[in-house]
């Protein structure tokens, strides 16, 4: 089985930067859920259709909180993406994943509150998460990094904390993230992938370690303008080598050709309501969602 690719790339803290300035048609949709972060570029990498978005759209001025996350998977969706690979800076809850490397993430525990998760507030819709990042995407990341990124360090797992911010975690709360099992703690993996899942993209996530978390005291001597510069230095590291990553694996998209992503098909038992009584004006709104199940 093969299928047309069409990619979309959603750059977080700093790989949102460094991508900003691609080249290309530049689109900035409606959608019934407003605006999306940013205009979304649609170019080429390696020769594959890509959509680029910028999460905390330009000059990053969107908190993670008030991202419209419903705006940007729907945008995606609506220009035809089949594939979402993301990137988000995090800290490291884990001695092992240092500052500066990447972590091909599998697994994730959500404490936001804030946030509007759900596209289908008209039906009961309950789509299949136990696994929240698409696992075909994740092999074709881990083939890419171990063929091209051999210079860099890359965790082929990691269970990403996201919490709701924008304050960071206090000191309790960090240890009790490591106790819960989490390696990264971020503010922007949710709901973003588990609307990825509603929309039936494929979604993947390049978590970029910047800094140990509370959990792991600084060095005293270093005084707080060094470590931010440290930080942001870590931020730069881990995003350059996120592109490269990103670059590499679109060199080689043959497994995404060939196997299809369980997400593809997520609404195929998910969708619990009668939809003779789902009414019929909301149906018609989330037809690019999904209107297949409505022919």
């Amino acid at each position: 089985m093969t299928q047309h690719i069409k990619i979309g790339v959603i750059g977080g803290s700093g790989l949102g930067d460094a991508i900003g300035g691609e080249q290309g048609q530049t689109v900035f949709p409606d959608t019934p859920f407003g605006k999306p972060s940013s205009p979304i570029v649609e170019t080429q990498w390696q020769g594959v259709d890509i959509c680029i978005l910028q999460r905390h759209g330009i000059g990053h001025t969107l908190n993670p909180s008030l991202v419209p996350y419903r705006a940007n998977i729907y945008a995606l969706k609506e220009l035809g993406v089949t594939h979402i690979v993301a990137s988000g800076a995090t800290g490291s809850l884990r001695e092992q994943m240092a500052p500066g490397d990447l972590v091909i993430v599998d697994q994730v525990i959500d404490k936001t509150y804030k946030r509007a998760n759900t596209f289908y507030d008209c039906a009961a819709v309950h789509v299949e998460l136990a696994e929240p990042f698409c696992p075909v995407m994740r092999q074709w990341l881990l083939d890419a990094a171990k063929a091209k990124l051999a210079n860099h360090t890359v965790h082929d797992k990691g269970t990403y904390v996201v919490m709701e911010g924008p304050g960071f975690s206090t000191k309790a709360e960090s240890n009790m993230h490591r106790a819960w099992g989490g390696d990264l703690i971020g503010m922007t993996c949710m709901p973003e992938a588990k609307l990825a899942r509603e929309a039936e993209i494929a979604y993947a996530l390049i978590g970029l370690p910047t800094d140990y978390d509370c959990w792991r005291p600084h060095d005293p001597n270093v005084n707080q303008t060094d470590l931010l510069s440290e930080i942001i230095g870590n931020l730069n590291k881990a995003s350059a080598a996120g592109i490269e990553l990103i670059k590499a694996a679109l060199a080689d998209i043959q497994i995404l050709l060939t196997t299809p992503s369980p997400a593809h098909d997520a609404l195929k038992l998910a969708i619990w309501s009668n939809k003779q009584h789902i009414d019929t004006e909301q149906a018609q709104r989330l037809n690019v969602l999904w209107g297949r199940y409505f022919d």
